[in-house]
């Protein structure tokens, strides 16, 4: 078994748990979709259908909801509770008025419950790094887009928590941080789920705290338990906590001990299928068989 394959049902527990306090602690989540959304200003589609892969708490959907005020709203989010938090938080004449703009779906993106080319833009905000298969997952994200479709993310980078990473090396021999996929494999991975001309960019956010037990809250606050099948399955020891607060602490800077996050931005569009051409110069479209 690969030891970085998540256990979904451990990561929906977590987050249904860390639901009612996750806004206080994600200011890292906030930042980076606050920075999605600046991108969002250079595109000129207008959406009417917009899924939110991930949607979690709702803080993106609603910022969405304000640019596209004629578009139908989906959040989506493998945690029943995310979504509960998210409904709680739209105000009462949104409610009231605009019921049907809103919709609710308790789902993993990786399995989506929607049918085909129903979707103009796939929005997700760090959801796509709980994904166990992401080449399946811009598959799915791809079959329910229509054509020129936009689909934009951020996910996390391989040096997210490289300090965390490292100070755990030599205390045992299990799993403590999930593996993150490379951008330029996710560009790759990309345009071989059919997306078109893929832009990939990334940057480094560092957050910085007075010890280790503050970066360890802020993380199971905002549900990043580890959830890998290489992790241990009991407590960590007094031993083991105190050599890893030791290996971190020379990271230290400043008086303060740095999170390093390296956060991958992507977009790219569903083209529309272009016919191939046979040597005879005739056009041949393949569509599946049906009797």
């Amino acid at each position: 078994m690969d030891d970085y394959l998540l256990d979904k049902r451990r990561v929906r527990k977590a987050f249904n748990r860390a639901a009612n306090q996750y806004d206080d602690f994600a200011v890292l989540q906030h930042e980076i979709c606050s920075r999605m959304l600046e991108r969002l200003d250079y595109i000129k589609q207008k959406p009417v259908s917009v899924l939110d892969a991930g949607s979690g708490t709702g803080f993106g959907m609603r910022e969405l909801s304000q640019r596209y005020p004629e578009a139908h709203l989906i959040s989506l989010d493998m945690a029943i509770c995310m979504l509960q938090v998210s409904r709680s938080r739209v105000g009462w004449w949104h409610k009231l008025f605009d019921r049907k703009r809103y919709s609710y779906v308790c789902a993993d993106v990786e399995d989506l419950p929607l049918v085909k080319n129903c979707i103009e833009l796939v929005w997700s905000n760090l959801a796509l790094q709980w994904c166990n298969d992401l080449s399946a997952t811009f598959r799915e994200l791809h079959r329910v887009l229509k054509v020129d479709g936009l689909i934009m993310f951020s996910t996390f980078g391989p040096d997210t928590l490289k300090e965390l990473r490292s100070a755990f090396q030599g205390i045992d021999g299990y799993r403590h941080v999930n593996r993150f996929a490379d951008m330029h494999d996710i560009g790759d991975m990309l345009k071989s789920a059919g997306f078109a001309a893929p832009v990939m960019d990334m940057e480094m956010i560092t957050l910085t705290y007075h010890d280790l037990k503050g970066v360890m809250h802020d993380l199971r606050s905002i549900g990043a338990h580890n959830a890998t099948a290489g992790r241990g399955l009991g407590m960590m020891g007094k031993d083991s906590w105190l050599a890893l607060q030791t290996n971190y602490e020379k990271f230290r800077q400043n008086g303060k001990l740095p999170a390093t996050f390296e956060v991958v931005y992507g977009h790219a569009w569903k083209p529309e299928r272009k016919p191939q051409v046979t040597a005879e110069g005739a056009h041949i479209i393949r569509t599946p068989f049906k009797l």
